[in-house]
């Protein structure tokens, strides 16, 4: 893929979050929560747990994984799949990190958006 195949939306400084934390961000298809790790990855996923829609936003951040604040549940970052017995699975988002600014993918936004 090129810089013509995507766009990509700077929406913010990676510094805006904590290691380990996450930041709430609202976009035309809902709010998206995103994550920094300890190792300065970033990841964007829907904001709502798959179990009971908890906000992810306000969950734990661990390794590659957060648990909803609500009901325990962890969620991989990566691959917004719940982990251990629990069943169930979050929308991730392309989104990196380049010069120290979050990018987030658009064109994704637009699908999300069409196929809802």
């Amino acid at each position: 893929m090129t810089m013509m195949d995507n766009v990509w939306i700077d929406i913010g400084a990676l510094d805006d979050i904590p290691r380990q934390g996450a930041r709430l961000v609202k976009t035309q298809i809902g709010c998206l929560a995103l994550f920094r790790t300890a190792t300065d990855e970033v990841f964007a996923l829907d904001d709502k747990c798959p179990h009971k829609g908890g906000p992810l936003s306000q969950g734990i951040v661990h390794g590659a994984s957060v648990t909803c604040p609500l009901h325990n549940w962890v969620i991989s970052l990566d691959t917004g799949l719940a982990q251990g017995a629990d069943k169930g699975e979050v929308t991730t988002f392309p989104v990196r990190s380049e010069g120290g600014r979050i990018l987030l993918e658009a064109s994704r936004l637009a699908a999300s958006k069409d196929a809802a």
